[in-house]
């Protein structure tokens, strides 16, 4: 329920508020009462008719509140929210999330994957709709009530733009670890042999594996393929494997603006406030009234690409012309 507070608020800054007023010039008094009391009822009505939208977020970071504003910028615009920080404290993130059952709005939101655990731990009739989590199956984020938005690009999408940007390349292989990413390894292997790729990838236990496993994946592959591992790419190995590739002549595809201006080809990734647009349309779809929520996360449509063209000119590398349009920035 909306604050007495917040009910004035609006009525008294709307269009109906002025109407009353005119009202009120020109009529006598218990006329005007009437007509208020109309036009009060009138609101009320459709305030009982807006969307309550309850917004639970792992913590104040920039990513989270550029994909929130995509969100709010194509989930209803009728919606009133509540939002709720748990600030990187998962039992706070339970308490916040009981306090939000206890609310009953319409929809919740989860930003970020501390906030889609503590939703789903919490809240079981309300539908939920989570965006900003990297790997959510892995996180084993599924229920009756619960869906979102891919953080990633899906790894067969992934290998067609690889084949669509550099069509003489076949062999290619990553980095990983099993502990992290085998599963994201195994469709990998799977979808690249559908698509006559070899693809070759070597456990890393350690960062200290690192530099014995890419120079054998370098020696025998024809590109380098970076998935987001926290154990492969850190803040000492990043520039090394960048920098090993570039000396084998060896093109590094990325996830990511950055890995592709310091020294990746290309990368393909996704905005943060696209992933945020494309999970308000999902919410807008089940307060609209569509009951079947996607069992698996939703893939974000609209990929950002971007080229290292120094890159390209120092390994010799022309993209073919017909791609030049799917480029969002050249470096």
């Amino acid at each position: 329920m909306k604050s007495q507070d917040a009910y004035i608020e609006r009525f008294v800054s709307s269009p109906v508020y002025f109407a009353a007023w005119t009202l009120a010039t020109i009529c006598t008094l218990p006329m005007v009462l009437l007509g208020l009391l109309g036009f009060i009822e009138w609101i009320g009505t459709a305030d009982a008719q807006a969307a309550d939208i309850a917004i639970l977020k792992s913590s104040s970071i920039a990513a989270y509140d550029q994909a929130i504003d995509g969100f709010k910028a194509t989930a209803p615009s009728d919606a009133v929210y509540m939002e709720f920080d748990l600030q990187g404290d998962l039992e706070m993130g339970r308490k916040l999330a009981r306090k939000i059952r206890a609310s009953d709005p319409a929809l919740v939101v989860a930003v970020g994957l501390k906030a889609a655990q503590a939703a789903k731990m919490e809240i079981l009739d309300t539908p939920i709709v989570y965006m900003m989590v990297l790997d959510p199956q892995r996180h084993n984020l599924a229920s009756p009530n619960l869906t979102g938005t891919l953080l990633e690009i899906p790894v067969e999408r992934q290998l067609k733009l690889i084949r669509t940007f550099l069509p003489g390349k076949r062999r290619f292989g990553t980095l990983y670890d099993p502990r992290k990413s085998t599963t994201k390894v195994r469709e990998a292997e799977q979808q690249a042999a559908a698509l006559s790729f070899e693809l070759k990838s070597l456990p890393v236990e350690s960062e200290k594996d690192v530099p014995q496993q890419l120079r054998t994946l370098l020696t025998f592959n024809e590109t380098l393929w970076l998935m987001p591992d926290s154990t492969v790419l850190t803040n000492e190995s990043i520039g090394f494997i960048l920098e090993s590739a570039q000396a084998r002549g060896i093109p590094v595809v990325g996830f990511s603006p950055e890995l592709t201006r310091l020294g990746a080809l290309l990368s393909f990734s996704v905005t943060y406030g696209e992933v945020g647009r494309e999970t308000g349309l999902l919410a807008k779809r089940i307060l609209d009234g569509d009951k079947r929520l996607p069992l698996k996360p939703v893939p974000i449509e609209r990929l950002k690409i971007t080229v290292n063209m120094k890159i390209a000119r120092f390994l010799g590398i022309e993209f073919p012309r017909d791609v030049s349009h799917l480029i969002d920035e050249a470096y």
